[in-house]
């Protein structure tokens, strides 16, 4: 089973991914914007069971960061883990974006990612992943 595994900016916190990503995507919202001070944040979500923390943490409207060194790391709820694929120890990662999300806001000297799936805003929910509290 393939291990992602990452940490912020000083060190303190640290992420363990199991397995694959349930999916990638990139968001171009404002809210994304303005949390990761640019164009787009990119993001993976995996099951809340494949994620693993250490270090202490603090939140901003269920956005998780590092107290220390005020790097955006992730969201959880029960069911499913959004990571900042930004923090992977391993770059540049071999993930590829299947998404994007709010390309009404896409600055216009960025292409869409090839074969990605384009949302103008929020992406349409599958009836079986229910209400989660993280962004997508």
């Amino acid at each position: 089973m393939r291990i992602f595994s990452g940490k912020c900016l000083c060190g303190q916190v640290q992420v363990s991914l199991r397995g694959e990503p349930l999916r990638v995507g990139i968001c171009h919202c404002m809210d994304c914007r303005k949390e990761s001070g640019s164009a787009f944040t990119f993001y993976g979500i995996w099951r809340a069971d494949q994620f693993e923390r250490t270090g202490d943490t603090s939140e901003f409207q269920g956005r998780c960061f590092c107290p220390g060194c005020g790097s955006r790391v992730f969201s959880v709820d029960a069911r499913e883990a959004e990571v900042k694929l930004g923090i992977l120890s391993d770059a540049p990662t071999s993930l590829k974006p299947s998404y994007e999300l709010w390309i009404k806001r896409r600055e216009p000297w960025l292409r869409p990612v090839e074969g990605a799936e384009q949302y103008q805003q929020d992406r349409e929910r599958a009836a079986d992943e229910g209400p989660v509290d993280t962004r997508y």
